[in-house]
């Protein structure tokens, strides 16, 4: 197993941890993983801490020695065995409730037999429809993490949308995309009113980790998440679909978390 490129950002009070409970947003980069690992305590519904890092795998994720109690992951989890139009029931009202601005933020996963494409002209033939590029290029990490989560492993890993997330901290969808600049203001100023005094600078985090390891919407993507897993864990968190999920043939759960 690769060793962890790095870890950053560490800050709030200096007084005892012993009730904390950790929770971390975990986002796929060009360097492996980012995770925000957001410290909870039932004294505030602020993190009363924040730390970030840069996994190789996403082993090291599920080993981090924070042992977060929910981890949020902005990567599909149960996959189909034969393709649906628009994919998972899941996948189908995420796009509903974002609306036409921001529904080509979901995407159709590959189906179960989709992972062993190699090469996109495999692709056809394999998933037994087409696969759009974005879901191609992250077939590797769909891989990766379908791999290490055993059905059990659920409890623990959850599926989330960053874009769902941020609608509810909104009230709305987000108007600007998370490319633009503006898009990185909106939502910096929602993370900022979530994480208090533990925020750290999304700047900073990308460059103290590498720039050319992760994106700055990959560092606020992984704190919305972290967000979610705090609503998980809380029970206060939204899914779809709403009622009970359908599971592969795996047993993993197919919804999404926000």
């Amino acid at each position: 197993m690769g060793s962890i490129i790095g870890s950053a950002g560490a800050v709030g009070p200096a007084r005892s941890q012993r009730h904390a409970v950790w929770v971390a947003g975990v986002d796929g980069c060009r360097g492996g993983w980012f995770a925000v690992l957001a410290s909870m305590t039932a004294a505030s519904e602020q993190p009363v801490r924040v730390t970030t890092k840069l996994c190789r795998t996403f082993e090291q994720i599920l080993a981090l020695p924070e042992r977060p109690a929910v981890i949020a992951v902005d990567m599909p989890i149960g996959l189909l065995d034969r393709p649906l139009p628009g994919g998972r029931t899941c996948d189908r009202e995420a796009r509903k409730l974002l609306g036409k601005g921001r529904a080509s933020s979901v995407f159709s996963p590959p189906t179960r037999p989709g992972l062993a494409a190699s090469a996109y002209s495999e692709v056809r033939a394999l998933n037994g429809a087409g696969m759009s590029k974005e879901a191609f290029n992250i077939l590797p990490k769909i891989r990766e993490l379908d791999y290490a989560l055993a059905a059990q492993g659920q409890a623990r890993v959850v599926e989330a949308h960053p874009e769902l997330a941020f609608s509810i901290l909104a009230g709305a969808p987000v108007r600007h995309s998370k490319k633009t600049p503006e898009g990185r203001r909106q939502r910096v100023r929602l993370l900022r009113r979530v994480f208090g005094k533990a925020f750290l600078d999304p700047v900073r985090l990308r460059l103290e980790h590498g720039a050319g390891q992760l994106a700055l919407d990959d560092v606020a993507d992984a704190y919305v998440l972290a967000h979610v897993a705090d609503r998980v864990r809380r029970g206060a968190a939204q899914r779809v679909p709403a009622g009970k999920p359908p599971t592969d043939r795996r047993g993993l759960c197919m919804e999404i978390w926000y």
